[in-house]
């Protein structure tokens, strides 16, 4: 199985693509689409809607995953990811792939074991389970990895469930 996975934003969206087989995973390939300040609001959902396309036509995963946007204190922050993830469900709709959505306590439980891990904790369970070489960055790719990996893990305790 092949999955997407997304962390959205404005600015820069992570995603990651991973290979799912045998209760291992491997990575594929991941990056980020990054937008410029400077650019009007439109044309940034623009590109993110385009780059994102692109990744999915290329590597044509069984699965897209998204994580759930969490509350920020910051209204306008969270309004601008908010597009952002928006832009990110609509396009993996738009590719007619089933798309699933983590919340980011879901996230940590599937690639750490504990729902309250800190980020250091997430990333470096990323880099055990995908055997890099080192942490991805920006941040934003690492997450994508990992709501990648809670898909495979989510969907193999429900076809454990299902049997």
């Amino acid at each position: 199985m092949i999955i997407m996975g997304i962390d959205p934003g404005f600015a820069i969206t992570g995603y990651g693509i991973v290979k799912y087989e045998g209760n291992k995973f491997s990575v594929i390939d991941y990056g980020a689409v990054t937008t410029e300040a400077s650019e009007k609001m439109p044309y940034r959902l623009l590109l993110l809607h385009d780059r994102l396309g692109e990744v999915i036509a290329q590597y044509k995963p069984d699965a897209i995953s998204v994580e759930e946007l969490f509350f920020n204190k910051n209204i306008k922050t969270a309004l601008n990811v908010g597009h952002g993830r928006g832009v990110a469900l609509l396009t993996a709709a738009q590719s007619g792939i089933p798309v699933f959505e983590y919340t980011p306590l879901q996230v940590k439980q599937s690639v750490v074991g504990y729902g309250r891990a800190e980020k250091a904790q997430i990333q470096q369970m990323v880099k055990i389970l995908l055997n890099l070489p080192a942490i991805p960055k920006p941040d934003d790719v690492a997450d994508a990895l990992a709501v990648a990996i809670c898909h495979g893990h989510s969907y193999r305790m429900e076809r454990i469930k299902g049997c």
